[in-house]
């Protein structure tokens, strides 16, 4: 079994000429066809925080649906961040994953099942802070060890980390893979790899990269990063 990741911080859907456009953020996941999409600030931060990509805009022009998480109806998801799985992948179980900070940030977590085979899938935003990032991904790590059902786990979101060796990327330890789909931001001239993919062991990886397409350069700050990854005796 093969299956494309996707990680895009979409930054509200303001793009870099000041628009904010759900249809081109729409256009651009459309280019890289992933099957499971993690995006960061999909809702509006103020008010009832609303959703970027309205919920009927992407049940008619694209092919996935978002991972229902029934905290706030106007959202698409947490602290602005969101899972999208292609229609056809079911979604055994959802929830969130409150984060120790200082300013709105938080991870979300779903198990989806695909050919039989179960899997979990994890959308993070961590802090600017590296301290606070650390207490971050050990949270996110011990709400994984306390998952009842162990299965193929794939982390992806906007890390804010800057260091490519140190800092707290870090606590991803052996077996846990960071990959290196390459710098992300800004998306005009990229120099940064903020935005991170983290695969358990049981993946193979097939190929990972950051997306960038002239619609990609300007519809937000971040280009998105992809990875194609295969479970070796999954049907």
């Amino acid at each position: 079994m093969e299956l494309t990741f996707a990680s895009y911080n979409i930054h509200k859907g303001v793009g870099l000429d000041r628009r904010r456009d759900p249809e081109r953020i729409l256009a651009v996941l459309r280019e890289i066809d992933a099957d499971v999409i993690a995006l960061q600030e999909a809702d509006r931060r103020l008010g009832r925080r609303e959703t970027v990509i309205p919920r009927q805009m992407l049940q008619d022009y694209s092919p996935w649906d978002a991972v229902a998480l029934n905290h706030r109806p106007d959202s698409l998801g947490w602290h602005g961040n969101a899972l999208l799985v292609r229609r056809g992948i079911a979604v055994a179980e959802a929830a969130i994953v409150p984060l120790p900070t200082l300013e709105p940030r938080g991870a979300i977590r779903a198990d989806l099942v695909v050919g039989g085979q179960r899997l979990r899938v994890v959308g993070m935003h961590l802090d600017l802070s590296g301290l606070r990032r650390r207490q971050q991904l050990r949270t996110i790590l011990d709400h994984l060890e306390r998952c009842a059902v162990p299965g193929p786990t794939v982390l992806m979101g906007d890390c804010n980390e800057w260091g490519v060796r140190r800092g707290s990327l870090g606590e991803f330890r052996a077996p846990w893979r960071v990959l290196d789909s390459g710098p992300s931001f800004p998306s005009r001239r990229p120099v940064a790899r903020l935005d991170r993919i983290v695969v358990s062991p049981e993946w193979h990886l097939a190929e990972t990269g950051v997306h960038h397409s002239a619609l990609s350069a300007r519809g937000s700050d971040h280009l998105p990063i992809f990875a194609r990854l295969a479970l070796p005796g999954a049907a």
